[in-house]
């Protein structure tokens, strides 16, 4: 049984257990309710959204805050003597699936 997800603009392909890195979710609750399912199967029968699974709810932990790799962005004019170098680090909401569901 597996679904795919869309969270923070991105897809991810969900099972029970799996450990995702998404868009920081700024929540305190103890679960996340992932609504926007494109797509599930529970191995027999497939759904596919138009645009999103009815009734189907992906809901998952979070464990912690995480930060990805580091993006380096550098300018500079030959030259001129112009340089200028700025870093990135996204911030990312580690989660775990705990349960894939169709309501009724």
């Amino acid at each position: 049984m597996y679904a795919i997800i869309e969270t923070g603009g991105k897809q991810f392909k969900v099972e029970k257990n799996d450990i995702i890195d998404v868009e920081l979710l700024n929540t305190e609750d103890a679960t996340v309710k992932f609504e926007n399912v494109l797509f599930f199967t529970d191995g027999k029968d497939c759904k596919v959204g138009l645009p999103h699974v009815e009734k189907c709810v992906v809901l998952g932990q979070p464990l912690e805050e995480v930060k990805g790799p580091k993006v380096v962005a550098f300018k500079y004019k030959r030259r001129k003597n112009y340089r200028r170098k700025v870093g990135h680090r996204q911030k990312y909401s580690r989660v775990k699936i705990t349960e894939i569901k169709m309501e009724n």
